[in-house]
């Protein structure tokens, strides 16, 4: 399955989100995705999903480690101007 340019480029997210989880049923057995799913619903049913800042509000204030041993703190980061936070899952 291609996600790069290509055939793929005029999907919108969504439907590559739908590909993605298509094929992730015949590559992760069902075992594995049922364990998934409940640790899904299990999220969905805490309530989580009323307490995470939606898009559009302010983050909370918040200190990182970086991989060099030093912390980050988003209100200092701020205060020299804008900031873009952005997730990865890595593998290390």
């Amino acid at each position: 399955m291609c996600y790069g340019p290509g055939e793929n480029a005029m999907m919108t997210l969504q439907e590559r989100l739908d590909a993605i989880r298509d094929a992730s049923k015949t590559r992760i057995p069902p075992e594995a995705r049922a364990v998934m799913q409940r640790s899904i619903d299990d999220l969905r049913a805490s309530g989580i999903m009323n307490r995470i800042v939606k898009v559009g509000q302010p983050a909370p204030d918040f200190a990182l480690p970086t991989a060099g041993g030093r912390s980050v703190v988003l209100k200092e980061l701020l205060a020299r101007g804008p900031v873009a936070l952005t997730f990865y899952r890595g593998r290390w």
